[in-house]
């Protein structure tokens, strides 16, 4: 069975005005999302989910979906404030949604196969979809508790314009993950911070205390690509009660159900493992409005070098 890419494109429209994930970049005015469908159908993935807001449906299918509707299968789900399980209520106050693992949860009815998971506005790159759709498509019939998260190499992620964040990652001796720890700001620097962004720099990352720690260049970290069974929902469902019903989080209206969350609790349960995938991919997206010309600058080389057509749909 081929695998499907679920994208979380919920927060389109809303944080950006909808800007950031419908700017055009390539040569004829391809958005990232653009790649990232088109990639995912080079490296076999069968079918394309989205995940977005009710209220954005209509625009969506005419701006969005219609573009890849010959080219496969596609369909549609809905992340609301309210999609909660019986017996809870949205607390007075609350407008934020409930996370990344929250708008996951949104595909239960609609995904039946091995799924990857992505954010809309991030360029992954194509060896990064080989990897991942490699791995969904050679999982047994019926497999579960067998996940993978595509591990990019820190270097291969940072921006020239300032820090930025990511999910490190710490793995055992299979490569399986073992933990995923945020970190706001990395960045190459000198010891105490200086020169961010020098090529010559070490990468570092500032911790709780304030100090510049030193990391490899090929440590793996999280980008928000994920590759998980449907049995993954099962599992959300029954931790999401569990979340809404501490009182911190609902006290909190800000709290959110993220991935990691979900993830960490599965591997220290050791209910499932998390094969962490290399990939040579360079991460790149528009995390500073000063990103924008060197990402269509990259673009258009990937365009000139034949790795993308000019014209992608």
């Amino acid at each position: 069975m081929k695998p499907t890419l679920f994208l979380l494109a919920a927060g389109m429209g809303s944080r950006y005005g909808g800007l950031k994930q419908l700017d055009g970049l390539g040569p004829n005015g391809e958005t990232i999302m653009d790649y990232s469908i088109y990639d995912a159908i080079q490296a076999g993935f069968g079918k394309i989910v989205w995940v977005i807001r009710k209220d954005f449906e209509e625009q969506f299918r005419t701006q969005i979906l219609a573009k890849y509707q010959h080219k496969v299968p596609c369909e549609l789900c809905f992340q609301a404030l309210d999609a909660l399980p019986e017996g809870f209520s949205v607390p007075e106050g609350r407008q934020k949604p409930w996370g990344t693992n929250h708008a996951v949860l949104m595909g239960k009815d609609v995904i039946k196969e091995p799924f990857c998971v992505i954010n809309c506005d991030d360029f992954y790159n194509r060896d990064a979809f080989m990897v991942i759709g490699k791995f969904l498509s050679e999982l047994p019939e019926g497999a579960k508790n067998q996940y993978a998260m595509v591990g990019f190499r820190v270097g291969n992620t940072l921006s020239e314009n300032g820090t930025v964040a990511r999910g490190l990652c710490s793995t055992d001796a299979e490569g399986h993950l073992t933990t995923v720890v945020e970190r706001t700001e990395i960045v190459r620097c000198a010891e105490d911070g200086s020169n961010a962004g020098a090529v010559t720099e070490a990468i570092r990352y500032k911790d709780e205390n304030g100090k510049w720690i030193e990391v490899a260049d090929n440590t793996p970290v999280s980008m928000n690509m994920w590759g998980f069974t449907p049995d993954y929902f099962n599992y959300s469902q029954d931790e999401f009660k569990a979340f809404l019903s501490d009182p911190k989080n609902i006290e909190n209206l800000k709290a959110e159900f993220f991935i990691p969350l979900m993830v960490n609790k599965l591997i220290n349960e050791k209910t499932a493992t998390v094969k962490v995938l290399d990939t040579t991919s360079k991460w790149f997206g528009v995390t500073y409005a000063a990103d924008r010309e060197d990402t269509v600058k990259r673009i258009k080389k990937l365009v000139n070098e034949g790795v993308y057509p000019n014209k992608l749909f």
